[in-house]
C-alpha cells in the first residue's frame, strides 16, 4: 500500500495548494504534519499561481492499495 501525506496550504490569492509527499511513514502523526506544515510556511520555500501559502489549511494521509489484474 502506498501511502501519500497531502498537505492542503492557502495562498496569497485566497486558493487552495496541495502538496503532496510521497511514501510518509506510518509513524507520522497530526503533530509531524502540523510542524512541517509550520516550517514550509515560515521559509516561504514553496511558491504558486496565485503568490506565496500564508496558512495551513489540513492535512491527510491517502492510502493507496492497487491490485493488478490479469486478463486474456
Amino acid at each position: 500500500m502506498a501511502r501519500v501525506l497531502e498537505m492542503r496550504f492557502n495562498n496569497a490569492a485566497g486558493r487552495l495548494v496541495t502538496i503532496k509527499v510521497p511514501d510518509v511513514l506510518d509513524s507520522f502523526s497530526g503533530a509531524d504534519a502540523s510542524q512541517l506544515m509550520d516550517n514550509i510556511l515560515a521559509r516561504n520555500i514553496f511558491t504558486s499561481t496565485g503568490g506565496d501559502l500564508v496558512a495551513k489549511d489540513s492535512a491527510r494521509i491517502v492510502v493507496t492499495d492497487v491490485t493488478e489484474l490479469e486478463f486474456s
